[in-house]
This record gives C-alpha cells, structure tokens and sequence, in this order.
C-alpha cells in the first residue's frame, strides 16, 4: 500500500508540474512573482477564517444528513470530512471521498455503503446549487465568443464551460433519480426482487451454483441496497431537505466570501461580490475536469478564464488565482493532517476507491 501511495503521490506531483505549466506559461515569472509579493497578506487571515467556518458548516450538513440513519456529534463528522477534504488536495482518484465513509466505518461502525451514501447525497446538494448559480451566471454574464485560452488539449472557452454545465446536470439528474428510487420503499423492493431473481432467470446457471450466487453474491449486494437506502432516507424527511439546501447555500455563499476578501489585497482585482462568485462558480466546473490532486493546474486555468470575462488578464488573473487556490488549499491539508492525528488515522493506510469492498459490510 505504501509503494502505491507514494507512486501516486509521485505521478501526481508530476501532473501538477505540467498542468500548471500549461496554466501560466504565458506569464513571465518575474512579473508573476513581482505580483504575488505585492498581495497584501493581510487579508489572508479573514479569508482563511470564513474559508473554515464553511467547512464547518459542511460538517453540520453531513451532521444533518446521517442524522436520518445514525446520530454522531459534531466533532465526528467534522474530523473524518477534513481528512477526507485534506486527503483530495494531497492524493490522487479524489481518494478523501472514499476515505470519509471509511473512517466512519471503523470509529463509529456506520455501514461504508451508508457512509459512502450521505457523501454522494452531499455532492448532489452541492451540485443543485452549483447549477442554479451557474444558470444565473450564464444568462447575466457576456461571454465573448471569441474568447478561448488553451490548456494543453482542452479549449476554455464558453463552449466548454456549456458542456461541462451540461455534465454535471446530467449526473445530478442520475443522482437524484437514483436516490428516488433507492430511497423509496416500493421501488427499492422491486430492486432487490429483481437482484434476487437474477440468478433464477438465468436458466443455463446449474442449480447448485444458483444457490451460491444467491448467497456470496446477490444476498450482500441486497444489504448494500439497504444500507445506501439508510444513507439516502434524508429525502423522507421534507424539513431536512430544505435545510440541506440552506446549509449548501451557506456553504457557497461563505466560499465565494472568502474568494472576495482575498481579492480586496490583490492589486488589480476589483470585482464585486458577485463577480466574485462567478469566478469561483467557473472554477468550480473547471475543476471537474479529470485534474492533478489539489486541481493544481485547472484551477489556474479556469481562475484566468473566468477573470478574463471581466477585462483582467496576464499576471493579475494568474497571480491572484495562485495565490487564492494557495490560500483555499494550505489550510485544508493543515487542518485535515490536524484531524488524522486527533482521530489516529494513518493517510498511507486509507483505502482507494477500488479497495471499497474491504471496508465495507
């Protein structure tokens, strides 16, 4: 395990060089350092202070959305979430999401599949309110067509900030069906009828082997059915739905405050809070592109993006992008290698998404 982790670590450290190569090779290094000194660094410090309380308030929503199967304080999700968070920016495959249910698993017995569950259920929040703010920024915000930055392959331009908001709407819309259907007794039913029938339907299977399917094989998968069931029973619960999709709100609102506070010490940056949001928004989707641990690279690439849509460009957008992923990342890993120790988790232990199986009921 250690030898893959460190391979990973390693391969990606080599991704971020050239993904951020790519990002601000078109800014002499002089000028981009020039820059980066002349931040007042003052204002890192309220940044990094609403940056974390949203954090906190993450930890309240995934509080909120196990509460529905299994009841944990708050200190039990808010550790597992920033190691899980720490454990995105620093290895690769986004390993902090599997590693969240897992930690769960060993400290408090939660089912890994219900864990793994109320963190797909929180990504589903995170992209409603994405796309909301997205839609809104796509009709208020002239994009000029002409408008494109090269990233290695990918062309950044509105065409591609289109088709990645198609992306992600698409999966929101499987996301939810999905819940709907899991979560929902009559059709959850059907699904494991349907599972526990295969093996009968399938006539050239012998008898003795259906037996054995039936119980190594369609049995377990049935409690994984249940268990993500138990993970998504939040969406019987109306009032915590919709304090869900507050506490999202909040989530973002104070994301986007953050961005805006270090932007009031970055010279050449005056956008507006809305503005402000905007780019984070665009970043957001850029950084769903298949990217280096931390985003190193496409974060850069879609912050001066998103910038140029407002007239600022070369070393301002790219200085200040650096400087502001620097300032939204570092803390992450500094307060999650804080969380690791507190719950004794060891990172070159956690287990990678292919690996899931092992943890889980």
């Amino acid at each position: 395990m250690k030898q893959k982790m460190i391979g990973s670590m390693v391969a990606g450290v080599a991704i971020s060089a050239v993904a951020l190569y790519f990002a601000l090779r078109n800014v002499p290094f002089n000028d981009l350092l020039e820059y980066i000194l002349s931040i007042n660094y003052f204002w890192v410090i309220p940044s990094v202070l609403v940056a974390l309380i949203a954090f906190a308030v993450r930890a309240l929503r995934w509080q909120l959305i196990l509460k529905s199967a299994y009841r944990i304080g708050f200190w039990q999700a808010f550790h597992p979430l920033m190691t899980g968070f720490m454990l995105n920016c620093i290895l690769p495959a986004r390993a902090g999401e599997v590693a969240r249910p897992a930690i769960l698993y060993k400290r408090e017995n939660i089912p890994f599949s219900t864990g793994l569950a109320t963190v797909a259920a929180e990504r589903v929040f995170d992209f409603i309110l994405l796309i909301v703010f997205f839609a809104v920024i796509l009709s208020t915000i002239q994009i000029d067509p002409n408008l494109d930055i090269v990233f290695g392959d990918y062309h950044l331009n509105r065409e591609t900030l289109e088709k990645v908001f198609s992306g992600i709407f698409r999966l929101c819309i499987v996301l939810i069906t999905g819940i709907i259907l899991v979560s929902l007794d009559a059709t959850r039913k059907i699904i494991n009828r349907m599972i526990m029938e295969i093996p009968v339907r399938i006539r050239i299977i012998p008898l003795k082997y259906r037996k054995k399917i039936i119980e190594n094989i369609c049995t377990p998968l049935v409690s994984i059915v249940e268990n993500f069931a138990s993970g998504f029973s939040l969406v019987k619960h109306p009032k915590n739905m919709v304090l869900c999709l507050f506490l999202s709100f909040v989530v973002w609102i104070l994301s986007a405050l953050s961005y805006y506070i270090m932007s009031l010490g970055c010279p050449g940056i005056s956008l507006s809070f809305s503005e402000m949001t905007a780019v984070m928004v665009i970043i957001c989707f850029f950084i769903a592109l298949p990217s280096a641990p931390g985003f190193w690279g496409l974060w850069e690439a879609g912050g001066v993006f998103a910038l140029a849509l407002f007239g600022i460009y070369s070393k301002e957008a790219a200085g200040f992008t650096l400087a502001n992923h620097a300032i939204q990342m570092f803390p992450v890993i500094i307060v999650g290698m804080i969380s690791a120790v507190v719950l004794g988790v060891n990172i070159l232990q956690v287990p990678y998404p292919e690996e899931k199986g092992s943890v889980g009921n």
